[in-house]
């Protein structure tokens, strides 16, 4: 769906807020809402928000690790497993 319909005025969401819960049901795309012609927010489901989370999350650690190798703060895999042998 092309994210031009996805986009509504916050009066839309103020008089349909049970429909556009309902609509998440079929269409999971987010809804942009817009105050005085500028977009102000996304409305999504949840499901999708939880995704979104973890992905960063994800994305968060994998940016942490590669600073903590770039620092040198890391070990090679071979000392790393007998280190894991030995507990």
């Amino acid at each position: 769906m092309s994210l031009a319909t996805q986009i509504k005025p916050i009066s839309y969401l103020k008089s349909n807020t049970a429909d556009i819960v309902k609509n998440f049901a079929t269409n999971p795309e987010p809804l942009i809402i817009t105050q005085n012609g500028e977009a102000k927010m996304a409305v999504v489901e949840i499901s999708q928000y939880e995704k979104q989370q973890e992905q960063l999350a994800l994305l968060r650690l994998i940016a942490l690790g590669r600073k903590e190798y770039e620092a040198g703060n890391f070990t090679d895999a071979q000392t790393f497993f007998d280190e894991m042998d030995k507990e």
